[in-house]
C-alpha cells in the first residue's frame, strides 16, 4: 500500500560537465554519444576536436568522458550512465561541437527527448544513429568534398534527415517503418536517388532499417 503514494524524487541543482578535447596531431575522429534520455545538440565549427557542455541534475548522471589516441586517430566517447531512475524535473542537456577538418566517424545512440544534429560542415566519412522512443532532426546540408554512408536504424522513434545538394544521392529504406516520406529522389525499386547520382564526383548513401515509427528524407 505504502508504494501507491510513492512520488519520485525531485532533480536538483543543474551542474555542468565541460568537454575539451584538444585537437593535437589527430588526422580522423571516431566520436560515440551514448544519451539514454535528455536533449542533444551538436554541431560542427570547433576550433578543438570535441568542445561544450554536458548539463545534469541528477548525480548519478554525471555523463562518462572517455578518450584514447591511437596513431592519428581520437577516439572520444561520451556516455550516460545506465540506469535511469524515474525523477521529476530531470534536466539532461548535451551541447557538443566538433571539428570541421578532421575526416570523422560519428555513431549517436539515442534514446528517448530530442536530438538536434547539424553535421553539414563536418568532414564525415560515416554517421551511425540509432534511436530508440525519441525525434532526431540530421541536418547534412552543405558542401561535402567526399563520399560517406549514413546510417539510421532503432525503435518507435521519429527522424527527420535533410541532405546536401549538388551531390549524388542514393537512400535505402527497409524493415518495419511505420511511415516514410521521401523528397527530392525518385525511386528506383526500394531504393531512391537524385538525378546526379551517376555523375556527381561526391555521393552520400543512406540506409534507414528498424522499427522507426516514421522517418523524412529531404533531398530537395
Amino acid at each position: 500500500m505504502g508504494a501507491c503514494g510513492f512520488r519520485p524524487p525531485e532533480g536538483g541543482a543543474v551542474q555542468t560537465e565541460n568537454v575539451a578535447v584538444p585537437l593535437g596531431t589527430a588526422q580522423r575522429s571516431n566520436i560515440e554519444l551514448d544519451l539514454g534520455a535528455g536533449e542533444l545538440n551538436l554541431r560542427g565549427g570547433s576550433q578543438a576536436l570535441l568542445e561544450g557542455s554536458l548539463e545534469y541534475n541528477v548525480p548519478s548522471w554525471r555523463p562518462e568522458i572517455h578518450t584514447s589516441v591511437i596513431g592519428n586517430a581520437t577516439d572520444v566517447t561520451i556516455k550516460q550512465p545506465e540506469g535511469h531512475p524515474s525523477v521529476r524535473h530531470a534536466h539532461y542537456k548535451w551541447q557538443l561541437s566538433a571539428n570541421n577538418d578532421l575526416i570523422t566517424d560519428l555513431a549517436v545512440n539515442f534514446g528517448a527527448g530530442k536530438a538536434d544534429m547539424q553535421l553539414g560542415s563536418l568532414r564525415l566519412r560515416t554517421v551511425k544513429v540509432n534511436i530508440g522512443a525519441g525525434e532526431v532532426d540530421l541536418d547534412l546540408r552543405g558542401q561535402p568534398k567526399r563520399d560517406y554512408d549514413v546510417s539510421v536504424s532503432g525503435g518507435v522513434g521519429q527522424a527527420t534527415i535533410y541532405l546536401p545538394q549538388n551531390v549524388g544521392i542514393e537512400a535505402e529504406a527497409s524493415g518495419g517503418i511505420g511511415h516514410i516520406e521521401v523528397r527530392g529522389l525518385r525511386k528506383h525499386g526500394d531504393i531512391w536517388r537524385n538525378d546526379l547520382y551517376d555523375t556527381a564526383k561526391v555521393t552520400v548513401r543512406v540506409k534507414v532499417h528498424g522499427g522507426i515509427g516514421e522517418i523524412r528524407i529531404i533531398a530537395d
